[in-house]
């Protein structure tokens, strides 16, 4: 990793400690915050408008998205739709921007040989748990033509909703319930990516670790529902058995790992399973190298799945992954179920 990218991953743990803290110097950058708002708000308005073209594939598009920079938990929920969604006999897709990737020919069709530099992590690793064809794009409506040539009936948007030149017909906010949406603000002053009154707008809020009433301006979204992330085994990544909870396949004694937007969640989570765990967070989206691994012990490494995708062409038998999945809340479910019904009659009628 060189010098840039090392102060720049700094400065993004020192912003994020901010905003989700608060600080009282950011209020410096008000004035640049109330700009972006303004540039934000009116971009919406030119997609909303017609005053710029808007693409729809032509099958049911659901996005998850956040408002928020920092992990939230979404791409949990994308896995759990496009098993919930294959389940019951669509042949879903997802799309991605494949943050973290770059590839020298687009749109990208996603395999389990895929290098991670070139798809991005949160790809490489839907892709693994879901089965379903994952395409990176960074121009999502040519990807979703490609999801398209692929057989998929229905889309799922990972991270897709500021991408508004791709139409949609759901749009799911997945909000972190521990930090919430941070001091309120928009960017550079704030963690949000667009006003807290873009709720207003979307289908629905799921707020991952947390009741809704419990988070501040969660009220904005009509519907709003929970979920938790459970863990459900430990995958050893030389080999990607994967074993029960319990009992612990290695020794209580570990190192936590994670690359995400909330490392310390996940050390808790490691902790609630029974875990003495020696924290190292890194920055979402770190780009892991051998070194990472290397501690002055022999103690197992734990990691998020996300992160074994980066670490596993140069993990070795104390590396273990702890696999997630998101559940959402029975209210969630049934809601999804009637909106889904309801996407489906549509699309039969438009081909009749």
């Amino acid at each position: 990793m060189t010098v840039w990218s090392r102060v720049s991953e700094r400065l993004g743990e020192s912003l994020l400690a901010a905003w989700y803290g608060d600080a009282a110097w950011l209020g410096l950058l008000r004035p640049l915050g109330a700009l972006y708002r303004r540039q934000v708000v009116r971009r919406l308005a030119d997609f909303q408008s017609g005053k710029r073209p808007v693409h729809h594939p032509g099958v049911p598009v659901v996005v998850v998205g956040n408002l928020t920079l920092g992990g939230t938990g979404k791409s949990p929920l994308v896995a759990w739709l496009a098993r919930y969604l294959a389940e019951r006999g669509y042949r879903p897709g997802i799309l991605s921007r494949g943050y973290g990737g770059e590839s020298v020919d687009y749109p990208l069709r996603v395999t389990a040989s895929t290098p991670v530099d070139v798809c991005g992590d949160e790809p490489l690793m839907l892709a693994a748990q879901t089965g379903v064809p994952v395409v990176v794009d960074p121009k999502r409506a040519r990807g979703a033509e490609r999801l398209l040539d692929e057989g998929c009936d229905i889309l799922i948007s990972d991270d897709g909703l500021q991408h508004l030149a791709l139409g949609r017909d759901l749009e799911l906010v997945v909000v972190d319930g521990q930090r919430g949406f941070g001091n309120g603000r928009c960017l550079p002053a704030g963690p949000l990516r667009e006003p807290l009154a873009r709720l207003e707008s979307v289908d629905a809020l799921v707020v991952n670790g947390a009741d809704p009433g419990d988070v501040a301006g969660a009220e904005g979204a009509e519907q709003r529902f929970s979920m938790t992330l459970d863990p459900v085994a430990w995958r050893r990544l030389s080999d990607d058995q994967r074993l029960p909870l319990s009992p612990l396949p290695f020794a209580c004694d570990v190192h936590g790992l994670a690359g995400i937007g909330n490392p310390p969640r996940f050390f808790a989570t490691l902790e609630g399973l029974g875990l003495k765990v020696a924290p190292h967070p890194k920055p979402d989206h770190h780009r892991f190298t051998s070194q990472d691994l290397h501690f002055d012990d022999e103690a197992p490494v734990v990691m998020t799945a996300k992160d074994a995708v980066k670490c596993r062409c140069f993990a070795d038998a104390r590396c273990w992954a702890l696999d997630v999945e998101a559940r959402p809340s029975a209210g969630f479910i049934e809601w999804f179920a009637t909106q889904l019904d309801a996407l489906t009659r549509v699309a039969q009628g438009e081909r009749q």
